[in-house]
């Protein structure tokens, strides 16, 4: 997967498209990240323990990878993602502006 943990990507379909926000958690067997405040769905919850309270709370659920793209740090558009080699190893790079991300 070319999106990791702690990118900054824009969302391009769906309900929240155009939203922007950091990626909390990537499930690559399945080709799914998770934003913070995108797709949030309310969740009912019971109490497990005896004094804990139970309610309604707020979920991030899992989007497919590809409805995202990264956030370039250097040219701030949203971009797709190339490879590079540098000193034998393998970078991320911007496809736009061919800036190396994080």
């Amino acid at each position: 997967m070319r999106i990791k943990k702690g990118d900054t990507v824009k969302i391009l379909s769906g309900n929240d498209k155009g939203k922007t926000g950091e990626v909390l958690e990537v499930i690559p067997k399945t080709n799914k990240i998770i934003v913070k405040g995108v797709n949030v769905r309310k969740r009912h919850v019971k109490p497990k323990k005896q004094g804990e309270e139970g309610g309604i709370i707020s979920v991030e659920c899992a989007i497919h990878s590809a409805k995202a793209n990264i956030i370039c740090p250097k040219c701030k558009k949203a971009t797709k993602v190339g490879y590079t080699l540098e000193k034998d190893e393998k970078v991320r790079v911007c496809k736009k502006c061919g800036a190396s991300l994080k």
